[in-house]
């Protein structure tokens, strides 16, 4: 907390600098006039903040040939995912100063609500995605097998901590429907002007969500097997029980833990044995190791290691390479089918 508020002091020192060099001279006032509207003819240029990496392929996606020239920022945009990520003064700086911003709103983004406290744009539009999906959020769930975390300290005075949701939204199609009209409405009310246009691409891309839910939902009902087992985090509750999927794994999806017990190996290893599974999953940048030890204590050995992409540290470098939502989602469906070949 004590961080969190140094940079907020810096977030301001940095606006009271800002309006200084701004009051040197009338050409300076002019040119910062003209950079809050952004573009020539006077329309106002729409500044959007996302926290990660799909809110912002959403955006994209809504903008379209983006009309107005909307300024689009990403926050965790090094390769730090979600559950790691600390605003700097700067990423703060651009909260406060944006019309759109977009967060995800579990545990792991606490910090959201001081930041906005020092917004200075009173009209910004603020969504968070967990309040979006209201009462179909899902609070984490510890199933047969899976590591427990170390229980934290009770907080302050005794305060007891509420349920602690799984903030991993994103990784369902459906939920992606949701989201991208939620945004797109927040758009078309900043850029009335445009908002046919906005319109028009969002019909469009969700099209392509609903083919490709359905992609996954003939993907599964095709399938004998009906159970994934991950011998790594489980951030992809929601897409599991979108399809009616069952699954083992090692670690629920936010947990910080990194080694797994003994029993829990042995447990996942006879899991496999029983329904006969031929792969073990992990997701993107894990070092597999507990899933090659699963492995190496079933009966056969020989289970195919695959890895699916939860998009917690994609970036705009990936966004440059072609990653886009849809594209990742696809892999991640080519992924599923031969895990239950």
């Amino acid at each position: 907390m004590k961080k969190l508020i140094l940079l907020l002091a810096a977030v301001m020192l940095m606006a009271g600098c800002l309006t200084a060099c701004g009051s040197d001279s009338k050409e300076t006032a002019a040119a910062q006039d003209t950079s809050a509207s952004g573009t020539a003819d006077g329309k106002k240029q729409l500044k959007i903040v996302t926290t990660i990496f799909p809110e912002y392929d959403w955006v994209k996606s809504i903008l379209g040939n983006n009309p107005v020239g909307a300024e689009l920022k990403m926050l965790l945009d090094n390769g730090v995912d979600l559950h790691s990520y600390q605003p700097t003064a700067e990423d703060i700086l651009k909260i406060s100063t944006c019309d759109l911003f977009i967060y995800v709103g579990g545990e792991s983004d606490k910090w959201v609500a001081d930041a906005l406290k020092e917004a200075t744009n009173k009209d910004m539009i603020v969504i968070n995605l967990l309040e979006v999906l209201g009462d179909s959020v899902k609070e984490e769930e510890l199933v047969e097998g899976m590591e427990g975390e170390e229980e934290e300290e009770e907080g302050e005075e005794g305060e007891e901590e509420g349920p602690e949701y799984d903030e991993h939204v994103w990784l369902s199609v459906k939920n992606a429907e949701i989201f991208v009209n939620a945004i797109s409405d927040a758009i078309q009310k900043l850029d009335a002007d445009n908002a046919e246009a906005y319109k028009k691409s969002t019909s469009e891309y969700l099209d392509k969500l609903k083919a490709l839910d359905g992609e996954y939902s003939k993907a599964v009902s095709g399938s004998s097997i009906k159970t994934l087992l991950f011998g790594d985090r489980f951030p992809f509750r929601y897409l599991v029980d979108d399809y009616g999927l069952s699954y083992y794994a090692a670690f629920v999806g936010c947990s910080a833990e990194t080694e797994a017990s003994f029993e829990t190996i042995i447990f996942l290893a006879e899991k496999i044995d029983e329904l006969s599974l031929h792969s073990v999953l992990t997701i993107e940048g894990s070092n597999q190791r507990i899933a090659q030890t699963i492995v190496q204590n079933t009966k056969s050995k020989d289970q195919k290691i695959l890895s699916v992409n939860s998009m917690q540290s994609t970036t705009t470098r990936d966004v440059e390479g072609g990653a886009t939502y849809l594209s990742i989602m696809e892999k991640n469906l080519e992924v599923l089918k031969e895990a239950l070949q």
